[in-house]
């Protein structure tokens, strides 16, 4: 897993901000930050903020092409997102399993090639738990339950769901076993159960 952390002091960051509050504040159905920023920029980034819980209308979330390697839990607050694009964005191999609460969100376009345990290329996942807890990755609250988590309760797996057109492998920090033990079965050609990665699942 990608642990690189994001620069939050960067002029690329502090536009990217500027550009949610914006598209929150205007009530905008797409946000496509890239077409907003100078390509060097978009280039340092590498997740989005946990202001786009905020981005309550948007429909239509834009990362075509990204340098991205994670996406924060908050996106399943984006409750009328219907459309995710961040096709070409090769460095994003996972999603937060909290997206399956964006309940209409109906088209997706990823590179599926680079994603964990895709049925085609079945590239690995990554053993859990992830010992360095990272900045806009570190779980919160539990992505079943949406109760507060710290390390001594924290409990991360894997699994593979279909969200919109793709399966998609998903990260849980879940807060219990029993969190766990409610996650819906994985389609066919999937690993069939939630999992901790390593090169021994099969």
């Amino acid at each position: 897993m990608h642990t690189e952390q994001q620069d939050v002091e960067c002029d690329a960051w502090k536009r990217l901000l500027e550009l949610v509050e914006i598209a929150s504040q205007d009530e905008r159905e797409e946000f496509a930050p890239r077409r907003k920023m100078k390509e060097e920029d978009w280039r340092q980034i590498i997740t989005l903020p946990a202001t786009i819980a905020k981005l309550k209308s948007v429909k239509h979330l834009m990362l075509y092409g990204s340098n991205r390697i994670r996406i924060p839990p908050e996106i399943g607050e984006m409750t009328n997102l219907e459309q995710f694009t961040p096709y070409t964005s090769y460095r994003l191999h996972w999603f937060p399993y909290e997206i399956t609460r964006c309940k209409k969100l109906k088209d997706s376009t990823v590179s599926t090639r680079t994603l964990y345990g895709n049925y085609k290329f079945r590239i690995p996942f990554p053993r859990l738990p992830v010992e360095e807890r990272i900045e806009a990755g570190s779980p919160i609250r539990c992505s079943v339950c949406n109760t507060s988590i710290n390390d001594s309760n924290l409990h991360q797996v894997w699994i593979s769901l279909r969200v919109a057109t793709d399966v998609l492998p998903l990260l849980v920090n879940a807060c219990s076993q029993a969190c766990i033990n409610k996650l819906p079965r994985p389609p066919k050609n999937y690993v069939q159960e939630p999992h901790m990665g390593g090169l021994n699942i099969q």
